[in-house]
């Protein structure tokens, strides 16, 4: 089974954080139930993928509907008369996280600072075109925001009565290719078109997971539509 990591998020407190960043939320008063609605879809993308990070995702999802729960319930008071909000783990698990990320942060802005330093005597250039950086290749789209077109593409497909199973052999290479010959008639195509010449959901699956690959090396770039319920691929012609 191919195995796919999104770099992204690095644990399921980093998509909670991603989530809070991009809504403007209070992280001292959290709206459990719709950051718990959108961490479940998430949740459900990465078990249909297989990741082998989906336990981590899981037990915080089932704290998230923990809470949520408590969060319905009358509340529970304190030694000293205070009522307890069932958030206060959460926040603090989130605050401290915060905090060690942004040192990471910071730690890793001050190395690639170091690293663009030249000392005298060494003159020497890499006579190869530094590659894509992977961020930039991802214009004005999450992670969160591929999750979600490609719960759309397997929306799209319509439910058929099937009578007899058959096995479909299918590799990342050859969707990869897929791929590629529809960029070389069009430069640009959008992601549900794409989608929409497939039929079978193990071949988006697949293909889902070959788009990343080609993200990751450099080779597609992709940027949000401006309805924003799309997302466009267009072909790197590197070198």
């Amino acid at each position: 089974m191919y195995k796919v990591k999104l770099n992204q998020f690095e644990g399921p407190l980093d998509l909670l954080l991603f989530f809070i960043k991009r809504d403007e939320l209070d992280i001292y008063d959290i709206p459990i139930s719709k950051i718990t609605k959108e961490f479940l879809e998430y949740v459900n993308l990465i078990k249909m993928l297989d990741l082998e990070t989906a336990g981590d995702f899981i037990l915080m999802a089932s704290t998230l509907m923990h809470i949520k729960v408590r969060m319905l319930l009358p509340r529970e008071v304190d030694d000293k008369g205070e009522e307890i909000d069932p958030r206060d783990e959460l926040v603090k698990a989130l605050l401290q996280y915060k905090r060690y990320k942004e040192m990471a942060e910071e730690l890793s802005f001050l190395e690639s600072v170091q690293r663009k330093l030249k000392f005298r005597g060494n003159f020497t250039e890499d006579a190869k075109e530094n590659p894509h950086e992977y961020e930039t290749l991802l214009k004005n789209v999450s992670v969160y925001d591929l999750a979600k077109y490609f719960k759309n593409a397997i929306e799209q497909i319509k439910d058929v009565p099937v009578h007899q199973i058959n096995k479909i052999n299918i590799s990342i290479d050859e969707q990869m290719q897929f791929i590629l010959q529809k960029l070389d008639e069009n430069n640009e195509i959008n992601f549900l078109v794409l989608m929409g010449e497939l039929h079978e959901k193990i071949r988006i699956i697949v293909t889902f997971i070959a788009l990343l690959e080609m993200v990751k090396m450099g080779k597609v770039k992709i940027k949000i539509t401006n309805d924003l319920n799309d997302f466009i691929l267009i072909k790197l012609h590197n070198g």
